[in-house]
């Protein structure tokens, strides 16, 4: 059932088809379509471009999480999406929420109005804040601080849309780019071989998925605590518990994408502890750019260069696994000074900044 927005626009449920080929799959290819025009209106860039098949597996709602997803459209024309999801993790009080439309029909009070239908939902699900991603262009005019004091947006279209609707910046993200060049690939080399002089009680492990059976439980434990050891500012954030089953299923998620992904891994010899790690992945296009993913060093390791070490181990290898990916992208918290000091030293560039935005409902 369609839910009126404005004269012209409207909200529609979006049920979601088994295959994205399936023959009742057209509103979602669209969909997709017009999700890749928005982030490209937005970024100027098109490395979040997305197949329907690879978007699909995102979308779905699975055991740790409820995704509910609307199209948006002006006159019948789908023209953006509205995406929630509700995490599972016992005691959350969170929705995550994504209003995404096109520029062309900014201004004519479709997110204004989609807005309430979004905080119904989380209420729905018992939950008291909501908080949102939002990449917003490059601009050479005003920009706000985040409450961390590290980084800030453009105080645009995008930012007086949140703060007009009681949403407070929480937290600043920058986007940062890799060119693959003989220069990287070479300082790369000098600062692996820095970390390795300070890190000679680790060693490197990589595979590319499926993960071995012998390091399931050890990569789980290190993807729980990306939840609880990464900078998150004032955002709520749910400690995360990842096992062997949940491991699995977003294993099999990625191959189902079409993507193919390396970790790259610091094992404690002493102990045989899994202590640091690192993901690069690419889809279906071996040309395309290549994203790196999850990067965490456990807290009580760190002061060893273990993030410098899979950071460049992972660089270093990847260049034989995805020869013809010319460039990696990568997302750090600006108050991350740690792994952004080393993404300065491999020669990442920042290219764009990311807001998180939280709103406390009433």
């Amino acid at each position: 059932m369609s839910i009126p927005l404005t004269p012209d626009a409207s909200l529609h449920p979006l049920v979601l088809p088994a295959r994205a080929d399936a023959a009742d799959a057209a509103e979602f290819r669209e969909l997709a379509r017009v999700r890749n025009a928005v982030y490209r209106e937005l970024t100027g860039r098109t490395e979040q471009d997305l197949t329907p098949e690879a978007l699909l597996p995102i979308l779905r709602s699975r055991k740790e999480r409820t995704t509910a997803v609307w199209a948006v459209r002006v006159g019948g024309e789908i023209v953006g999406r509205t995406v929630i999801d509700i995490p599972h993790e016992e005691g959350s009080r969170v929705a995550i929420a994504a209003i995404e439309i096109h520029p062309r029909v900014w201004g004519q009070g479709i997110g204004t109005a989609i807005l309430p239908h979004v905080e119904a939902f989380a209420r729905l699900h018992g939950r008291e804040v909501i908080q949102n991603w939002s990449e917003q262009p490059a601009s050479d005019g005003p920009r706000l601080q985040a409450k961390t004091g590290f980084g800030s947006v453009p105080d645009d279209h995008v930012a007086r849309f949140l703060i007009r609707h009681g949403f407070t910046l929480e937290q600043v993200y920058r986007v940062s780019r890799l060119a693959v060049t003989q220069e990287t690939v070479q300082r790369a080399e000098e600062l692996r071989e820095d970390a390795r002089a300070l890190s000679q009680d680790y060693r490197v492990l990589q595979w590319m998925l499926p993960t071995p059976p012998e390091h399931v439980d050890g990569y789980a434990w290190l993807k729980s605590r990306m939840s609880t050891d990464a900078p998150s500012a004032d955002l709520e954030t749910d400690e995360e518990a990842w096992d062997a089953e949940r491991l699995v299923a977003t294993e099999k998620r990625v191959a189902e994408m079409g993507q193919i992904m390396q970790v790259t891994v610091a094992q404690h010899i002493p102990t045989g502890e899994l202590t640091a790690f690192t993901e690069l992945g690419i889809g279906p296009d071996p040309t395309a750019t290549t994203h790196q993913h999850d990067t965490l060093v456990l807290t009580e390791h760190r002061g060893h260069r273990l993030g410098q070490l899979v950071k460049c181990e992972a660089f270093l290898s990847w260049t034989g696994i995805a020869p013809a990916s010319r460039d990696v992208i990568t997302y750090n918290a600006e108050e991350n000074r740690p792994m952004l000091a080393i993404n300065e030293a491999m020669g990442f560039t920042a290219i764009a900044y990311e807001g998180a935005w939280k709103k406390e409902l009433s």
